[in-house]
């Protein structure tokens, strides 16, 4: 649908303030008396400490506090942002006896300033045992692997598989009909092993929080979370307070793409306020990002697929290793989505599912944008085109007839979902047939496929496509609420939790309220999530905001127009029924008499049967909306460099009605450009310790805006009844789908497929060389 304002490019709401540099980010304000925090780090991968002594760092002039496993108290809990009861477990504590990987807390300092913190630091005298470590997550649960988490407290809250002394943190194994009798069926197998790498997100704000004081005593945190009320209830258990000393204030987020679905700093920054009883500050340094916040879970995926010679697929086999690295922050979930979100959108009514989720003493993965369903989206792309060339089929139309359509279920949905059991649910939105079209046609591919006959030259030209999806929300958990009350102008405040990364989500809000409500997007004031001021909302993950606390806003509007044209009905004498909004007023449909908003206001406010028009609304997700792409991708391979540039890149994406096409495009281009970075260049390198060597931006190369291939995005509009004014989510899908498209291309172009990443100018080398 397109309305007033639903379906417009409106301008970010936070776009001017930006734009001039206003303070808006966690670090933007300064307190009198504030101090400044640092973090020890562990220079091992695994070791007990036997003993730390601070009494040199304590008595260093300008230090107030200095924090490690002996003055803190030991509660166990999981820093994952994630709804109550977690479903990670309860694996960390805010300074243990014991490091786990290389970039491990060991203690941490406030002083009057960074400098002097960072030699109190230097004064810290630990001595370790060093143990026996493991990096290779194929080997983490052999016999006699070295046990990373033997403390006898970690634990689920939750009743699901844990096997700490096997370093084994989830496991998953089910079965849609039988994938043995249906890879009988089969005229073609493909089976192979594939591997993706440890990414980082690089979001550009680092990981910030400044705790201080209210004079009445409580706690605030002004911090760069994603995940707000996860924060306060997760420091709260940490610092064993009640939560309503805790008050959690979200200013302007500097990306996040999941690294931020995280409690990370903020239960330091709070104990070492508390220690104090001044405001402290904690910013960690890009080094301190890369190493010790979170990264992209690493994998190995065994895949074994089947089609008949119509091009049908018989079987789907997926075996996943996922590594937590040290700690098991999204263990499970992550995993979980590997099949659980990724695998209903392929039509195959066998399907085998088996994951584990082991540590490691490599840095702790988490949370990060595609969680679960990009990485499994990289086997089977790959293992589409391959069984497309077996079959002898184009993959436009192999992929057209083994996906979903709008009105197909599927037994993956009802036996699992991203925590535990699914909803069984039918696909009520699904424009996937035309993105494949369109995308098809937009890129040229029936031409592009007849000209690119067997190549000799130094360049060598390939095209690839692939098709993703995402489900939207956790079902039966996530919940966001909204509050809006009416202005005596006329004008409304809309107060949510929800939190706006960037992504203009915000604005999104704003819209929804404005479309609803008959106003210009300008007379609605967007509130930014603060644990005290704004009701509850689940955080920015699981592409949820827009299906969840859209429909929120939705929701309210409803309530707030029942209240407007009920004075209005006071106002002009006339019946309810007779009356509906239109452009910021009233209108009678007998009379054309009419009333406006400001009118409207004044008299709930100071006339007769005085009341504030306001309202709150809450909205659970039942089901998850499936958003999905289709991603073509033409790339030219120099076969003496290795290099591989992407002239062209096309998406078409179904997210039901696009609310704000302007945004909606920048979500899909930011996410496409974040997954073709981490395809060719991004790759974390260890050494033999497992100490990461390129921890900087000069190191570890991600793209830049002097990188950008051409993308063109289409949009492909279904009508999803679950969402507000049909719209689905975004943000995630279209990063699924460079990995393998990337993949299928440089097949097309070189005859080597890739089933390991990234896909440096090195690898492509050697690959030359071998073939």
């Amino acid at each position: 649908m397109k309305g007033k304002v639903v379906g417009k490019n409106v301008t970010k709401t936070d776009a001017l303030a930006l734009a001039t540099g206003k303070p808006m980010y966690a670090d933007d304000i300064k307190l009198d008396g504030m101090l400044q925090a640092k973090i020890l780090y562990s220079p091992h991968a695994h070791a007990r400490i036997k003993n730390i002594d601070t009494r040199k760092a304590e008595a260093m002039p300008g230090v107030h506090a200095v924090l490690c496993h002996k003055n803190v108290p030991r509660v166990p809990h999981t820093t994952a942002g994630q709804g109550w009861p977690e479903p990670s477990p309860y694996d960390a504590v805010m300074f243990d006896n014991k490091v786990r990987y290389v970039g491990d807390r060991v203690a941490a300092v406030a002083a009057e300033t960074e400098e002097i913190a960072e030699g109190a630091l230097k004064l810290i005298k630990v001595e370790y045992e060093q143990l026996p470590a493991i990096f290779d997550l194929e080997h983490a649960m052999d016999d006699g692997a070295p046990v990373i988490h033997d403390e006898p407290d970690s634990k689920y809250v939750i009743p699901v598989f844990f096997d700490p002394k096997r370093n084994h943190c989830a496991h998953i194994d089910l079965e849609a009909g039988n994938f043995d009798e249906g890879i009988k069926e089969s005229d073609f197998v493909v089976d192979h092993k594939f591997k993706n790498h440890y990414g980082q997100h690089c979001a550009l704000e680092p990981h910030t929080c400044i705790s201080y004081f209210e004079p009445n005593g409580r706690l605030v945190l002004r911090t760069g979370t994603q995940v707000p009320f996860h924060v306060r209830r997760i420091v709260a258990q940490c610092l064993e307070v009640p939560e309503r000393m805790i008050r959690v204030i979200k200013p302007r987020i500097g990306g996040g793409f999941g690294s931020k679905q995280e409690m990370l700093i903020e239960d330091v920054c709070a104990m070492l306020s508390m220690r104090t009883g001044r405001p402290v500050r904690l910013v960690l340094s890009r080094e301190d990002v890369f190493v010790s916040s979170r990264t992209r879970h690493q994998m190995v995926i065994w895949l074994k697929a089947g089609a008949r010679k119509d091009g049908r697929l018989t079987g789907i086999n997926m075996r996943v290793i996922s590594n937590a690295g040290a700690y098991g922050s999204h263990a499970m979930t992550v995993m979980s989505n590997c099949c659980a979100k990724a695998l209903p959108m392929y039509k195959c009514d066998h399907i085998k599912f088996v994951g584990d989720t082991v540590y490691t003493n490599l840095p702790q993965a988490g949370a990060y944008r595609g969680y679960g369903v990009f990485e499994a989206t990289y086997p089977m792309g790959v293992a589409m085109d391959e069984l497309a060339e077996k079959v002898g089929m184009d993959p436009v139309e192999f992929w057209k007839i083994n996906t979903v359509r709008e009105g197909d279920t599927h037994p993956i949905f009802e036996k699992l979902g991203e925590v535990g059991k699914g909803v069984a649910m039918k696909i009520e939105s699904c424009a996937l047939p035309g993105c494949i079209e369109q995308a098809a046609e937009a890129f040229g591919w029936k031409e592009k496929r007849a000209s690119y006959p067997k190549q000799d030259g130094k360049i060598r030209r390939g095209i690839g496509m692939v098709c993703t999806v995402q489900g939207a929300t956790v079902a039966m958990i996530d919940m966001g609420a909204v509050f809006a009350k009416m202005n005596d102008d006329g004008s409304f405040n809309l107060l949510m939790g929800a939190t706006d990364l960037g992504t203009g989500a915000d604005t999104i809000m704003a819209q929804i309220l404005a479309e609803a409500l008959e106003i210009p997007v300008e007379d609605v004031l967007v509130y930014p999530a603060d644990t005290d001021l704004t009701p509850f909302d689940k955080g920015a993950y699981a592409s949820g905001t827009t299906p969840v606390t859209g429909m929120a806003v939705v929701k309210v509007a409803e309530m707030l127009k029942e209240q407007i044209i009920g004075v209005a009905s006071e106002i002009l004498g006339e019946p309810k029924e007779d009356l509906f909004l239109k452009d910021k007023g009233v209108e009678s449909k007998k009379t054309t008499r009419r009333v406006e908003y400001g009118q409207i206001a004044k008299r709930s406010m100071y006339a007769k049967n005085q009341f504030q028009i306001a309202a709150i609304a809450s909205n659970a997700s039942k089901a998850p909306p499936q958003s999905y792409t289709a991603q073509f991708v033409e790339v030219e391979v120099d076969t003496e460099t290795g290099e591989v540039r992407i002239p062209k890149y096309v998406v078409a994406a179904d997210c039901g009605t696009v609310i704000n096409p302007k945004l909606a495009a920048g979500q899909v281009e930011g996410a496409v450009l974040n997954g073709v970075s981490y395809a060719l260049t991004e790759e974390f390198i260890f050494d033999k310790n497992g100490r990461v060597l390129n921890p900087s931006f000069g190191h570890y190369k991600i793209f830049t805006t002097q990188d950008v291939p051409k993308i063109e995005t289409i949009f492909v509009q279904s009508y999803e009844p679950s969402g507000p004014f049909g719209a689905k989510s975004i943000g995630e899908v279209c990063i699924n789908g460079p990995l393998p498209a990337l993949s299928n291309a440089i097949y097309n172009a070189i005859g080597v497929r890739f089933y390991e990443s990234p896909f440096t100018p090195d690898r492509i080398l050697k690959a030359l060389r071998e073939k």
